[in-house]
């Protein structure tokens, strides 16, 4: 009996541990595509930054303005918004809390800041973002900032 039950115990710590490991690399991945696109954004490569994003009509994009729906509709609203280096600064992340909805699907909460010149003043806010895998790959599928 004994034996039995410390191999049922080893096999609910390994279930465990694996869990945990799958947990992590699923928070690596995500934290990898916003890490990508705040590069990609200092770098002036808003085109770039998009591949964060769904490639779809039905991304959604929440901000001040209101609802932008649409890869291509998101890209120009940040190229017009952000037209040179200047304006769009430098972009630093800092996350807050990461929640996966399911083994697909996630939740990411955090705050934002855009460094730029004194002429054109810094900007902060925060963000919620949903990200997917879809087709392999994590994409925000709607992007709540602020």
């Amino acid at each position: 009996m004994k034996p039995k039950f410390l191999i049922l115990i080893g096999a609910l710590l390994f279930s465990t541990i694996s869990q945990a490991q799958i947990f992590e690399n699923k928070k690596s991945a995500l934290l990898n595509v916003l890490l990508k696109q705040q590069s990609d954004w200092n770098n002036g490569n808003i085109k770039s930054f998009m591949n964060g994003y769904w490639k779809s009509d039905s991304l959604q994009f929440v901000g001040r303005k209101g609802i932008t729906k649409g890869w291509q509709n998101t890209l120009d609203m940040y190229l017009k918004s952000y037209p040179d280096t200047a304006t769009m600064g430098k972009l630093h992340f800092d996350i807050l809390d990461i929640d996966l909805l399911s083994k697909n699907s996630a939740i990411v909460l955090g705050k934002w800041l855009l460094i730029r010149e004194k002429s054109k003043g810094d900007l902060s806010g925060h963000f919620s973002a949903i990200l997917k895998k879809i087709n392999g790959h994590w994409v925000i599928v709607i992007d709540h900032t602020s």
